[in-house]
């Protein structure tokens, strides 16, 4: 088997599409977490002002779910494919909702009623919520595994078998996570009375994100033990939930000092921690059968040949890069507060 420094092709693409939704999962979920806040703002001047913190970046923050989309399904195709035929209702809600929210972000000020803009308020809002939460509940079902038979089938049954409780407490994390991430870099965008306001919704976000991991840990502990088989067997990986803890204690206590940027680098840093605690809880196996553990799908079964995979990290090493300084010059551009003018939203 050909491989890089040590590592085989299957574990590099795992690697590639783990950072590729990391980013995503940086970048669209703090303007996630910026959209489920959006009603709290009763001022019209307040929603303007949200919706213009995230009116620069947020359709390029989606490039980075299009890429790992595409490297999921270049790399992984047999994990692609049973993913998507066994969780077709919420990709499909999401696709909907994330319609929705481009819809309402674009069209809400096309018209001066008040009734209009309410419309829009209401459905970005909304869409901005549930596709944090569908996120989380893919996610849940992941980790937790579902009917994979013969062939990577999925043999379930039931219509809304996807909302079970776990993916359920998942996707409230995710949320809560989301809204945390949301406020601090509204906080960095933002001044006066609105600024204020946030560091109230800030630690409202934060006690209702504290209180939903720790269910959803002590519920994962519990419940979903095939999660923690790797820790037991290699004790130095407990190095990662240590410094998801320390990393999420850090984002209140740099909150009260004021600190919002040190603040929003920990916040983004705690998803990267949470999503490698999710590969290592993961890694080697893509999907858990829940039918029979030699159903569950691993790196190897799923992956390209490796011809594919190696001309594919080429590309990765010269178009990473790229859109690395893509996203970097976009929000060096659009940094600094919000000023309304005849161009906003």
């Amino acid at each position: 088997m050909e491989t890089i420094l040590g590592i085989d092709y299957p574990t590099w693409w795992f690697f590639v599409i783990g950072g590729l939704f990391s980013g995503y999962a940086i970048l669209d979920g703090f303007d996630f977490g910026a959209g489920a806040w959006h009603l709290f703002f009763k001022k019209e001047l307040n929603r303007r002002i949200a919706l213009n913190a995230v009116g620069p970046v947020w359709d390029g923050n989606e490039v980075w779910l299009v890429i790992g989309g595409g490297a999921l399904f270049a790399g992984f195709p047999v994990m692609y494919a049973t993913l998507f035929s066994s969780l077709y209702i919420p990709f499909m809600l999401f696709l909907i909702f994330i319609i929705f929210r481009a819809i309402s972000i674009e069209f809400r000020g096309k018209e001066e009623m008040l009734w209009w803009r309410k419309l829009w308020d209401v459905c970005y809002s909304i869409s901005s919520i549930m596709l944090a939460f569908l996120l989380g509940v893919v996610l849940g079902n992941v980790l937790q595994g579902f009917a994979i038979g013969e062939n990577y089938q999925y043999t379930g049954s039931g219509f809304f078998e996807f909302l079970n409780p776990y993916a359920i407490m998942t996707g409230v994390t995710t949320l809560a996570l989301f809204m945390a991430h949301g406020a601090i870099y509204l906080l960095l965008k933002t001044e006066g009375a609105m600024f204020e306001k946030l560091t109230n919704l800030l630690q409202k976000g934060m006690i209702f994100f504290m209180v939903s991991f720790a269910i959803t840990t002590l519920y994962t502990l519990l419940y979903i033990p095939h999660l923690s088989d790797d820790f037991k067997s290699a004790p130095v990986l407990f190095a990662v939930p240590v410094l998801t803890f320390l990393s999420i204690a850090n984002v209140p206590r740099l909150a009260s000092k004021k600190n919002y940027k040190l603040a929003f680098f920990f916040s983004s840093l705690t998803i990267s921690l949470l999503l490698v605690l999710v590969a290592v809880e993961l890694y080697p196996n893509l999907l858990f059968s829940t039918v029979d553990p030699k159903y569950s799908i691993d790196v190897y079964e799923a992956a390209s040949s490796e011809r594919s995979l190696g001309i594919m990290l080429l590309f990765v090493a010269i178009g990473g890069p790229l859109v690395l300084g893509y996203t970097f010059f976009v929000y060096r551009t659009f940094r600094g507060k919000v000023k309304l003018d005849d161009h906003s939203y």
